[in-house]
């Protein structure tokens, strides 16, 4: 693969623990390990687009501090284009992120630097939105400029995938109509649906409430359950890969940035999907976000159990 994909959205430093079990309201309990890895929603799709075979390049905004220089570090050192990735007079982005015993997470985000990358940046990075294939944004930065973006990737005729993380309400209205691919996860799907999503059939609902309200293609990623594929009448479900989880942390980035990746390929849309579940169930057998993140060639030697 070899296509251009860019990523707007966030660079945070993830400051992650593992503990026995997620702590309770006001309970404090005693960690196996601490660790500082490089993430954020954005780097980290922007990552798995770059080790899975895509020329990559980043939209986003650091602080100029210690960690804004890793970030960036981290990114160039998987050959993506930095030259939209702005310094600020702020603290970078921070992700606090405990995983427990079941690889199951609790995380916590200060947008720090992320809060600058305002509409004026992406008008000022629009000759490296104009070489996209694809353009991937998030929610890890402000709506005004996610909405701007969204407009601007429509406006250009590309193909503008959305992955609605973390979404805390509903979607404006008129964002539906300028994206090609809603991924969300279970309880994204319930909160932008307004619906429950706790099975196939309630994921299916929510999907189709989400297509009424405007959206052209769902795609809701299920974790053990797989991913399901959603529009107008066409229902594909793709059943998970059987693997042993250690940490779940960038899953849900790296299926993002592997279908951003296969699909700018010229894979068709199921092949896309299968892509980039063999890149997120390969990331969960590892730790850390984007140490996590496998590389084509991984891709190309996993053997399904």
């Amino acid at each position: 693969m070899s296509a251009k994909v860019v990523v707007i959205g966030s660079l945070n430093m993830d400051l992650v623990t593992r503990a026995p079990r997620l702590p309770k309201g006001g309970e404090t309990l005693i960690g196996h390990s601490f660790a500082t890895v490089s993430g954020g929603k954005g780097a980290n799709q922007a990552v798995a687009a770059a080790r899975l075979g895509a020329q990559v390049s980043m939209v986003g905004c650091v602080g100029d501090d210690p960690y804004g220089q890793v970030l960036r570090d981290a990114l160039l050192a998987d050959h993506i284009d930095c030259q939209a990735v702005s310094t600020v007079a702020d603290s970078s982005g921070v992700a606090l992120i405990v995983v427990d015993d079941n690889s199951q997470n609790a995380i916590v985000i200060v947008p720090g630097a992320n809060g600058a990358l305002t509409s004026a940046a992406i008008d000022q990075a629009d000759p490296v939105l104009q070489t996209a294939e694809v353009i991937i944004c998030q929610l890890e930065v402000p709506d005004a400029t996610v909405g701007h973006a969204l407009k601007r990737g429509r406006a250009l005729g590309k193909t503008v995938i959305l992955n609605p993380a973390p979404a805390s309400r509903p979607l404006p209205a008129d964002w539906f109509a300028t994206i090609d691919y809603l991924i969300p996860n279970e309880s994204e799907a319930a909160t932008l649906s307004g619906l429950p999503v706790d099975s196939l059939a309630t994921a299916q609902a929510a999907a189709a409430r989400l297509i009424s309200m405007g959206a052209g293609k769902v795609i809701v990623t299920l974790g053990e359950q797989g991913v399901l594929f959603v529009q107008g009448d066409r229902v594909e479900h793709f059943t998970a890969f059987a693997v042993k989880a250690v940490d779940t942390t960038a899953a849900g980035d790296t299926f993002v940035g592997g279908f951003a990746a296969a699909l700018a390929a010229g894979q068709s849309e199921a092949e896309a999907i299968r892509f980039g579940q063999v890149a997120a169930a390969l990331s969960v057998t590892r730790a850390g976000a984007q140490p996590s993140i496998p590389t084509l060639s991984d891709v190309q030697a996993f053997k399904p159990s």
